[in-house]
């Protein structure tokens, strides 16, 4: 269940990012500013990050990432990496060609996706960015982001999305299989910046 309440939204149409602007709506329930759903007796809600979110996208984002990234690397590059994913964000809302979502369980920031056109696939969109905080992790908040994230590229007239993650990853590729997504068949090694590239895998699926 899903309805308009509100604020600007950035959406893909065909490969331009655009903004929308509040009271401008749409039949189409992808077309939202803010989706809400339940989960039991607890409160989902997937809403367009906003220019002072970018301490609550570095925060999921760095913990996510300590989590699920962190044990590849070495303990001294790991910390560093985690820093500067706290504090990236701030720039990434400034830049147009992002459409980043967060996600909240219960009026608590726990998820966030970050959708671009596809640089090396073009027509398709590319989920760029797509993670949950640990404490978020089992609730059902990254499923309905997902569910949220493909109906927004959908509903733009985008047909099929794709993304990159790391072979040695379960959770994430588990993850995305349930989310209705298939290996490609495609992978390719990845440089974060330590001079030791891991292998990352492609999935991809229809919207």
């Amino acid at each position: 269940m899903s309805r308009l309440i509100g604020h600007c939204q950035r959406v893909l149409v065909g490969s331009l990012p655009v903004m929308r602007r509040t009271g401008e709506t749409s039949e189409q329930p992808g077309l939202i500013d803010e989706a809400r759903s339940h989960q039991g007796d607890r409160m989902i809600e997937v809403r367009c990050a906003r220019p002072d979110d970018g301490d609550v996208l570095g925060e999921i984002h760095a913990e996510a990432w300590k989590s699920a990234y962190a044990p590849f690397f070495e303990r001294e590059f790991a910390a560093r990496a985690v820093q500067s994913r706290r504090t990236r964000w701030h720039a990434r809302l400034a830049e147009v060609k992002w459409s980043i979502l967060l996600a909240e369980l219960d009026g608590r920031p726990l998820a966030l996706s970050a959708t671009v056109p596809s640089s090396t696939r073009p027509g398709l969109a590319e989920i760029a960015t797509f993670f949950g905080h640990p404490d978020g992790w089992g609730s059902g908040v990254a499923t309905s982001l997902m569910n949220e994230t493909l109906g927004r590229i959908r509903d733009d007239g985008v047909a099929r999305v794709h993304l990159w993650t790391l072979r040695d990853t379960p959770r994430s590729r588990r993850f995305y299989a349930k989310c209705g997504f298939a290996e490609s068949g495609a992978v390719r090694a990845f440089d974060f910046g330590d001079g030791n590239p891991l292998e990352q895998v492609e999935y991809e699926r229809p919207c």
